[in-house]
């Protein structure tokens, strides 16, 4: 269950944002919008893969799928995706300190 309070304050603080406005851009057409959303949670969420539920699996798996990974933070940027493309869509892990080890 996402903790819409929690969201917005970790978040959100620097907006004006309510739970409303974050369903609205979550379920929205604008991809802009949704693409904004998704990179604040993936790059910000304490719970990351709770909070990644908001989208529905066509718009995540397009979001994870069509996310830049920017140089400045490359690496924390490149686990939290694998972590959730492996979580969401039983996607491979890459990087080794990842992997489970059999």
């Amino acid at each position: 269950m996402i903790n819409y309070d929690e969201m917005i304050k970790s978040i959100f603080w620097e907006y004006n944002f309510t739970k409303e406005d974050i369903l609205e851009i979550a379920n929205g057409e604008d991809k802009k919008k949704k693409n904004f959303l998704f990179e604040k949670i993936l790059l910000n969420s304490k719970n990351l893969l709770n909070d990644l539920e908001i989208f529905s699996k066509k718009d995540l798996r397009y979001l994870l799928e069509n996310y830049k990974i920017l140089r400045f933070n490359e690496s924390f940027a490149k686990r939290r995706k694998e972590i959730a493309q492996c979580y969401f869509f039983d996607k491979p892990i890459t990087i080794s300190e990842l992997k489970w080890i059999a």
